[in-house]
């Protein structure tokens, strides 16, 4: 048996840190399983196989997913609150709209507080929509296109969906063409430039110039 830590430990700190870790499942409370169950369905999140008594969905492009059922939870029915990332948060909400959720406009984060309309600069982690299943759970959309330094651990980039690939290599191929502007050059080294420049986005490194 190994010797129990004492609070302080560097070596204890040292493993725990370096321990892969990953959220997995996020338990949400719901008064009505069915009803809950017809609701994600109509998002087009992917309904997983369980044991009984045990709901799950996962978010196309989400390496984490949701469970509900009647007997996972104490907590009151509406009371959670959780992030979905997107990379395009209009085009997100027009998408759940046309699937007749309902939600909120888009606004964006300042100093003075929310205000109606994406923000100006497209800044990572400021424009945000909010919807609610029929609970009353609230699901608070993100944008986000640039992670912050150290949010993505090794420089490596990893995408889960088709689409969000897409989105990336859109938004490379945006910069890239700034950056031949810039150079007045045609650069044919362009898939080295689009690497650098879509590891740089989730690492939260400095793109290429």
């Amino acid at each position: 048996m190994s010797p129990k830590a004492t609070p302080g430990d560097a070596s204890a700190m040292s493993r725990i840190g370096n321990l892969d870790v990953k959220v997995e499942v996020v338990v949400i409370p719901v008064s009505d399983v069915e009803r809950a169950k017809r609701f994600y369905e109509s998002l087009g999140w992917r309904l997983d196989e369980t044991p009984p008594g045990i709901v799950q969905f996962t978010p196309h492009g989400s390496a984490c997913s949701v469970q509900f059922g009647s007997q996972l939870t104490s907590a009151t029915p509406g009371s959670a609150t959780a992030y979905l990332v997107v990379s395009d948060i209009e085009a997100a909400r027009d998408a759940l709209l046309a699937a007749g959720v309902e939600v909120g406009g888009v606004f964006h984060v300042s100093p003075d507080g929310p205000v109606d309309g994406p923000d100006p600069e497209r800044r990572s982690y400021v424009s945000r929509a909010t919807f609610r299943d029929p609970d009353g759970n609230t699901w608070l959309v993100q944008e986000i296109t640039t992670r912050l330094p150290g949010r993505i651990e090794g420089g490596v980039a990893s995408y889960t969906s088709d689409t969000d690939l897409a989105s990336a290599l859109r938004r490379a191929a945006a910069a890239h063409g700034e950056h031949e502007k810039r150079t007045g050059t045609t650069d044919d080294n362009w898939p080295d430039w689009y690497a650098t420049y879509m590891v740089s986005e989730q690492s939260g490194a400095k793109p290429p110039e």
